[in-house]
């Protein structure tokens, strides 16, 4: 496809896990709102010989353009802006102009957060991310970093590098400034529309979906298909060049005749679809949650404007919490248990009551590694969902860790909602 650009994130605390890539993904996608297919996201730690082996691999690949993100604190380990600018044959010397703004930007920062610091010792950071490298445009800081876009030297082939700093509210504020750079708009010359299609489907298997996929691969000519299993739901994800908007009108008139039992959304992600359905319809909705320990209630308030639906949610683990909080009768308890699809409805009816609501939703179970038993193994979860219709209920087995029954929870309450405020394929 057209234009392409690789992207190197960069730190070793991204490479280990203990923080995830947030601007890798992000990247990708305002690039291809541009037209650019990214190839690959290269992940290196904070090693000059790996990040220099990255640029020399994106470099192989044919990118136009490669970005790369960390790396331009003031740090020892911080030597991107270094590393890149002797990559394309610039040596980087101190912009004093460029210093005195970051200095000011330091003191004004320190100065809000009461640090005080050895002054020597900030003098050398600032001019360490003063450096830049001969030739490379400047990007105004948006926190103490700048950015930099460094092409190759005179007489040089290669990819231009856009340099960005890690903290992803600082890399996405200083991205409109970067794509309106000269070199980089030298760099995406020939982007064309790249288009993406999405479309998600709960209770199809993967494996079925392959079958209908190879029926079809004569006349999907154009179109890169990706298919990812994520909690049940199934995604289909197609891009492609406007030539092949056909294939792809053919691929979706497929899909819908062989699934239509289970496609939900074409397009907007079930966070967004339930969101949107309470908010158009202007019903509110309460929790009432056990195993998942409030998982359910912090999915559906992580949406802006969530405060309009979202009335409120109790956090029940005791039995004396589920009995005093959401009136959930002991008779009930001392019957049919915790884990049960009688205390499921009971919990969801207590917090359609106790917060006023037009729904309310239950969730009760074994998330594990213990507190199974023959009966009622780990993994064992009930749902309901109550409105003033009637309700929904499941009863789940669910596989794996604790994490993963959980999460498995919060999603399969989330098609109920679903189904409840939208209709559709069966939760």
């Amino acid at each position: 496809m057209g234009t392409r650009a690789g992207i190197v994130v960069t730190g070793t605390e991204v490479l280990t896990g203990r923080v995830p890539d947030r601007n890798g993904p992000w990247l990708a996608e305002q690039l291809r709102l541009l037209g650019v297919d990214v190839g690959h996201v290269v992940v290196v730690g904070d090693r000059p010989e790996d990040l220099r082996a990255a640029l020399s691999f994106l470099t192989s690949t044919g990118a136009s353009l490669v970005i790369t993100s960390g790396g331009l604190g003031p740090t020892a380990d911080d030597l991107t802006a270094e590393v890149v600018g002797a990559y394309q044959g610039r040596p980087s010397a101190v912009d004093a102009e460029l210093e005195q703004r970051i200095a000011a930007v330091v003191e004004r920062l320190m100065a809000r957060r009461g640090w005080r610091t050895d002054p020597s010792a900030t003098a050398a950071g600032v001019r360490k991310q003063a450096r830049v490298p001969d030739g490379a445009t400047v990007l105004g800081p948006v926190g103490t970093a700048p950015g930099l876009v460094v092409p190759p030297a005179d007489g040089r082939d290669g990819p231009t590098v856009l340099v960005l700093p890690g903290p992803p509210s600082e890399l996405q504020g200083m991205w409109p400034d970067a794509v309106a750079a000269a070199p980089v708009r030298a760099a995406l010359t020939g982007a064309t529309e790249l288009r993406q299609e999405t479309v998600r489907l709960w209770g199809t298997l993967e494996a079925q979906l392959a079958v209908t996929l190879r029926e079809l691969d004569a006349e999907l000519s154009g179109l890169e298909i990706t298919t990812c299993l994520r909690e049940g739901e199934l995604e289909i994800v197609t891009r492609f060049a406007p030539a092949a908007q056909g294939a792809y009108d053919r691929l979706a008139a497929a899909l819908a005749a062989e699934y239509a039992g289970t496609i939900f959304s074409t397009g907007p992600t079930l966070d967004e679809l339930v969101g949107r359905a309470f908010a158009d319809q202007g019903r509110t909705v309460a929790t009432a949650e056990s195993c998942t320990g409030g998982l359910l209630a912090a999915r559906l308030t992580e949406r802006p404007g969530s405060s309009a639906w979202v009335r409120g949610g109790v956090v029940a683990y005791a039995n004396t919490a589920k009995e005093q909080l959401l009136d959930v009768p002991a008779a009930l308890l001392a019957e049919h248990g915790a884990v049960s699809a009688e205390v499921a409805v009971a919990l969801a009816e207590g917090a359609r009551a106790r917060f006023g609501t037009d729904v309310g939703v239950g969730i009760t179970g074994i998330a594990g590694p213990g507190g199974g038993s023959p009966e009622k193994p780990v993994g064992t979860v009930h749902l309901c969902v109550a409105t003033a219709d009637g309700r929904e209920a499941r009863a789940l087995r669910l596989p794996g860790a604790r994490s993963a029954v959980r999460e498995r929870s919060v999603t399969m309450a989330m098609h109920l909602l679903r189904r409840a405020l939208l209709g559709g394929p069966p939760a």
